[in-house]
């Protein structure tokens, strides 16, 4: 059996690879890399970073992000968030935007892994999971780059915010937010 059949066997449609994960079965990874991308059978996405396209009946299935982010960090410890998920608060918010934001540990700047762009945000701390709340924070955190009817939406936040759990937003937005959204809160009445 030649070597990159003994690489292309460890392989899983719809998994993301770093150069060093696929090392340990190819002698010459570079040259095994460069003809499975040829091939078809990988997409490089990235500077060392390889996707084995997973088939779907519209055709090949784009990376999942969270695999995709993990394998470029190196690191599990992020959160992505995209100003679309705003759309989930139920605000009156319309834009679609073309990125996502991923708050971690590690690393800073934009990078387009595959055909998607990601603003990587370095932060002191990351939350574990995407709640409203946390939404609502980011949204406030962000507001003056959003491309929305602003006067229309901050008194939208504001009746949210009094069906909200105050006391978690109180917290989040001590350990997440700017000090114009911990002001906006303090302002608005309980």
């Amino acid at each position: 059996m030649k070597r990159i059949d003994e690489l292309k066997k460890h392989l899983k449609p719809g998994a993301v690879y770093r150069r060093a994960d696929l090392q340990k079965w190819s002698a010459s990874v570079d040259r095994h890399l460069q003809e499975l991308v040829t091939e078809g059978v990988l997409e490089k996405l990235s500077g060392g970073v390889y996707y084995v396209p997973k088939k779907s009946v519209f055709g090949k299935a784009p990376a999942d992000e969270k695999n995709l982010v993990r394998s470029f960090l190196k690191d599990s410890r992020f959160v992505i968030v995209s100003p679309n998920d705003y759309n989930m608060l139920g605000l009156g918010t319309t834009q679609l935007y073309n990125f996502r934001k991923v708050y971690n540990y590690k690393r800073h700047g934009s990078f387009k892994l595959g055909n998607r762009l990601f603003h990587f945000i370095r932060k002191q701390r990351v939350p574990d999971v995407l709640t409203a709340e946390f939404l609502l924070i980011d949204l406030l955190n962000n507001i003056n780059d959003l491309a929305e009817d602003q006067p229309s939406l901050l008194s939208n936040i504001v009746k949210k915010i009094k069906k909200m759990d105050a006391g978690k937003l109180r917290r989040l937005a001590q350990d997440y937010g700017t000090v114009g959204t911990r002001k906006f809160l303090e302002q608005v009445p309980a």
